[in-house]
């Protein structure tokens, strides 16, 4: 974990516009705690991509016995603090090093580790994994992450025989709702 970056970034939240229009007159974001969320648990935001996070908050509205009715996008200004930064060699061996324990604890326990989908959606493991390095700090008395930060590989080629994916993000899960420092609306189209 580190605090190597820059100190402030732009994220943007996808969600309905009932929700955005509360978040920028002072209402507290509503971490996400999905088995499934790619960081863990956190308030979900895309850097520097608003047109992804209102593309997400459409998908999520196209869901069957979605709640999400009127796509919408809010920007914030984040301040990294101590990120968990995957984008980064320490990061990455952090979970590694953190997988490790969490499979020899699950095979203890008698248990199967978490799997994550075909499609890589829907990330059981990863969100175990680094669950896991959040208890394993905490027992060590280690300061606990502010943020999670990684970048995904989303959505089919760009165009034909690409190494580029239609969707790829950055994606940041802020864990100390602190570490938001301000909501801004964000002018249309994203």
């Amino acid at each position: 974990m580190h605090r190597l970056t820059s100190s402030f970034v732009l994220g943007y939240h996808g969600c309905d516009r009932q929700v955005g229009e509360r978040l920028l007159e002072g209402a507290l974001f509503e971490p996400s705690n999905n088995d499934y969320d790619w960081l863990g648990p956190g308030v979900y935001f895309w850097e520097s991509n608003p047109q992804r996070g209102l593309e997400f908050a459409a998908e999520v509205s196209g869901r069957k016995r979605s709640r999400l009715k009127e796509p919408f996008v809010v920007g914030a200004v984040i301040d990294l603090g101590l990120c968990l930064d995957l984008t980064s060699s320490n990061g990455i061996q952090l979970v590694q090093a953190s997988y490790h324990s969490f499979a020899e604890q699950t095979r203890l326990a008698g248990s199967s580790l978490p799997t994550n989908s075909g499609d890589s959606l829907r990330r059981a493991l990863d969100c175990a994994v680094v669950k896991w390095l959040h208890v394993i700090r905490r027992r060590e008395r280690k300061p606990p992450a502010d943020t999670v930060k990684g970048t995904f590989t989303e959505g089919g080629p760009a165009y034909p025989g690409a190494g580029f994916a239609m969707k790829t993000h950055t994606q940041i899960a802020v864990r100390n709702l602190e570490c938001i420092k301000g909501v801004f609306r964000v002018p249309y189209p994203a």
